[in-house]
């Protein structure tokens, strides 16, 4: 019984432990710098999140989305200090090129204002 137990434990800490932790993401200094050419619409931008992001991300940016566990790499806690210490134009580069499972946003959200809304809408999901 202690056995079984025991060996549940283990499969369970690895099960939880095989989602990698992301790795830095680089993003260019000309990058780094941009601002949204307009004030971006918050509810544009939760609609988008609610389209395009919410099954990875989670519904509060917390990683937790239905495909989240699927993932070979966490997708992130948008909530955090350390994200949210990240540049407007940070995002909305991750947002428009995207890497590895995260998809680039570019062609699938035409208007840059939109995807401005997307950060607008990450601004919103700080603890």
């Amino acid at each position: 019984m202690v056995t079984a137990l025991i060996a549940v434990v283990f499969l369970f800490g690895n099960a939880v432990h095989a989602q990698a932790k992301a790795k830095p993401w680089p993003v260019p200094d000309k990058d780094k710098s941009l601002k949204s050419p307009a004030k971006a619409d918050v509810a544009t931008g939760k609609e988008l999140w609610a389209k395009h992001c919410k099954s990875c991300h989670g519904s509060k940016g917390l990683g937790d989305g239905p495909k989240a566990a699927s993932l070979k790499t966490f997708p992130g806690d948008f909530s955090t200090a350390a994200f949210q210490a990240s540049t407007d134009g940070e995002l909305f580069y991750r947002t428009d090129k995207g890497r590895d499972e995260m998809p680039s946003y570019e062609k699938k959200i035409p208007e840059a204002s939109d995807r401005w809304a997307l950060v607008a809408f990450m601004r919103s999901l700080k603890k």
